[in-house]
């Protein structure tokens, strides 16, 4: 049979490129963001199917079913990402964000596609304060329309992505009146065998001085810091945050103790022997986590973020530094979407062969 999906919230394809490697066929992607758009288009070497600029309203009331030419049912996998950032613990402000909503919204498609597979990835976040509520009432819902659901929040480095990366992730499997065959896949890094920085990025050049692209390497670029930085990061030792500044180095704002205020790892380098931290939508700032190179005077470049997050070496992006840098942040590891993806399908096929008996 066909492994069909529809990739929703698609962001620069991370997802649809694990999937793909997984034996989907993506029918088609979509996402608002013309960049990300842009970008998937730009790499029809690995994407070869249809990516579509839309909201998820745009993609309701039988319009997606329309475009991918399908009929209720048909289809064996609707994913995506919602948009995370109202859940997020580092964000600040108040609790309500409209972006929440995007949750029912993926909800309410996969209501009127009937898939026979559900998989949505989320932060942590959505499980605290910020987004019990709504993912509550996402879960209730489906499990109203007949889908079981599995729950797990799984960490990116036990599927050979280098980067620690800790996120919600649900499989929805139509109930069809037997029960549900869907378990979470088992680590599938080797005991003290985690993939390291050195082993993700530590055959990089270094990237030109002057802050251009290296000639044979897109989106190796070198960030230039403020003097102050610069003396900070020189201070730090792989591994180290700004806890290990001398105080002269602090900010303001850090002057007191990070167990109060939180922001432990700022103004800090990753370790070569070590899984990276969480590569966020603004990697590309050494002020912003331990985003500096392990070794030299530099923050992290995006050609080298986009490998933490296991994009393919030759994979390029549409935008500015800004752009680029949160569509990398903001994908979904391609190894980790891959390890659900086998795992899916493998549970389907073990599902037929119990039906057939």
């Amino acid at each position: 049979m066909k492994y069909t999906c529809i990739d929703s919230f698609s962001g620069a394809g991370g997802l649809a490129l694990g999937l793909q490697e997984a034996g989907f066929e993506i029918l088609l992607s979509f996402d608002n963001d013309p960049r990300c758009i842009e970008t998937q288009k730009m790499n029809d070497k690995y994407l070869k199917h249809p990516a579509i600029m839309a909201s998820i309203e745009e993609m309701t009331d039988g319009r997606l079913l329309e475009i991918a030419g399908i009929s209720k049912g048909d289809l064996f996998l609707f994913a995506g990402g919602p948009p995370c950032q109202g859940f997020s613990i580092q964000r600040i402000g108040f609790d309500e964000d409209p972006r929440n909503n995007l949750v029912y919204k993926f909800v309410g498609l996969v209501d009127e596609l009937q898939p026979k597979y559900f998989f949505m990835e989320n932060v942590a976040g959505i499980t605290g304060k910020r987004g019990k509520q709504v993912f509550r009432d996402a879960l209730n819902k489906v499990a109203s329309i007949g889908y079981w659901t599995h729950v797990a929040i799984l960490d990116a480095q036990d599927y050979g992505v280098p980067q620690r990366r800790r996120r919600v992730v649900v499989v929805g499997e139509r109930n069809n009146g037997t029960p549900p065959v869907f378990k979470f896949p088992v680590s599938t890094t080797p005991e003290g065998r985690k993939v390291t920085v050195r082993q993700a990025i530590g055959h990089l050049p270094p990237p030109p001085v002057d802050g251009t692209d290296h000639p044979d390497i897109p989106h190796h670029r070198k960030d230039r810091l403020s003097a102050t930085n610069l003396k900070r990061i020189k201070s730090l030792k792989p591994g180290q945050g700004r806890t290990s500044l001398p105080d002269e180095l602090l900010a303001d704002c850090h002057r007191r103790d990070a167990s109060e205020i939180g922001h432990r790892n700022v103004y800090g380098r990753m370790s070569w022997n070590e899984v990276s931290p969480t590569i966020t939508a603004r990697f590309d700032s050494f002020t912003r986590g331990l985003f500096g190179h392990p070794e030299q005077l530099r923050s992290i470049t995006l050609r080298e973020g986009a490998l933490l997050q296991t994009f393919p070496a030759d994979f390029i992006f549409s935008g500015n530094k800004v752009d680029v840098a949160r569509q990398i942040g903001n994908a979904v590891p391609s190894l980790l979407a891959k390890a659900i993806g086998l795992q899916i399908i493998r549970c389907h096929k073990a599902k037929v062969e119990r039906r057939a008996r």
